[in-house]
């Protein structure tokens, strides 16, 4: 099983999910499309789709370049950190976005040790 393209699959699928429930968020607080604001708790639901979309353009290439030097299960194990991060950083940012500081730390640095597992990879080969 490739661990790596696992993790890449589910963090697009959770994105996914995320758009979902931003979907579910306009209809419940009556925001019209196209608009983006007009409701707290829509905004906090788009808003942590957005910032998902702004991690992943970072986190999946560097998650795939570092798989191609690095060993498979630690690559992926920093996956996990980073779809569990994202998880964490929705439910805190739903409830309370001054809360959302672990979640976004847990996404965060992962990616950065990605991008720099990535970086050295590619320097020594």
């Amino acid at each position: 099983m490739n661990y790596v393209h696992l993790i890449a699959v589910l963090a697009i699928v959770q994105f996914m999910y995320f758009a979902i429930l931003v979907g579910k968020a306009r209809e419940q607080y009556g925001v019209k499309a196209p608009a983006i604001s007009g409701n707290e708790m829509f905004e906090r639901a788009f808003r942590v789709q957005m910032n998902t979309l702004e991690q992943l353009v970072c986190f999946l290439p560097a998650l795939l370049i570092a798989a191609v030097y690095w060993p498979q299960p630690y690559v992926a194990a920093l996956g996990v950190v980073y779809l569990v991060g994202r998880a964490l950083y929705r439910r805190a940012y739903v409830a309370d976005p001054a809360k959302r500081g672990t979640g976004f730390m847990l996404t965060f640095i992962p990616t950065l040790l990605l991008l720099i597992a990535s970086l050295v990879g590619a320097l020594i080969g």
